[in-house]
């Protein structure tokens, strides 16, 4: 045999898998599908899927999260997360999955490919039940949620969760969402509103419905938070 060429059992795929997070009425909400295919057929699974001999893994995860969920990536994040090969976590072979995050504005979901349907789900719900998620995604699942729970507290990321305008307050709900925690309103708005470059008001905006209307902002050109938000700190 020609030492170039691997054995048939050595083949290896690879693939992505999505932890897409949102946040719904102040919850985290993290979309899920349920597997239309073998192996976990109807069990809820991440997105998530092969990549094609012609894309990139960040072409892979874009195609991934718009077949199965529906969601055009627009204004949202998504970042590589972390490599999952070990032995057996799919039992149709040896594959790798490269996961990645994505933390988007809460949109309708529409399940396609693979995926017999796509939903938003609870975290809190989807985490008492982790056990049922196919593959190793109990595990993917729990290293994204940290990942973006550390990842607001140092950039600007968390308002991809907000609409192109928001207040401090749908602000702090996101933050709170994500770290699954209650943060003091006044400690909070002191701290983003002075964090550089983080929060641009909007002239003359101000939100509507009850209560008293609040300053409207966009989010500034800050990437880094300077000073940092830090979530053992706000509450």
């Amino acid at each position: 045999m020609d030492s170039t060429e691997l054995p048939a059992d050595s083949l290896m795929r690879v693939a992505v898998d999505l932890v897409i997070l949102t946040v719904v009425d102040g919850v985290l909400h993290v979309a899920l599908v349920t597997r239309g295919i073998a192996p976990f057929r109807g069990r809820p699974a991440l997105p998530g899927g092969f990549v094609r001999a012609d894309e990139d893994l960040a072409q892979a995860a874009q195609r991934e999260l718009a077949e199965e969920t529906g969601i055009e990536l627009g204004s949202g994040h998504l970042e590589q997360l972390a490599s999952y090969g070990a032995v057996g976590r799919d039992p149709r072979g040896r594959v790798v999955s490269v996961a990645h995050l994505a933390l988007i504005p809460a949109e309708r979901l529409r399940g396609g490919g693979d995926a017999r349907t796509a939903d938003w789900c609870p975290v809190d719900a989807v985490l008492a039940d982790a056990g049922r998620l196919a593959f190793d995604h109990a595990r993917v699942l729990a290293d994204g949620l940290e990942r973006a729970a550390s990842k607001i507290e140092y950039t600007s990321v968390a308002a991809s969760l907000c609409p192109p305008e928001f207040t401090v307050g749908q602000l702090r709900e996101v933050y709170q969402a994500v770290w699954r925690r209650p943060v003091d309103p006044r400690n909070f708005h002191r701290k983003v509103t002075s964090a550089e470059d983080f929060l641009v008001p909007v002239p003359g905006g101000r939100s509507h419905g009850a209560g008293r209307p609040a300053q409207l902002y966009r989010v500034g050109p800050a990437t880094l938070l300077r000073p940092p938000m830090d979530r053992q700190t706000i509450n």
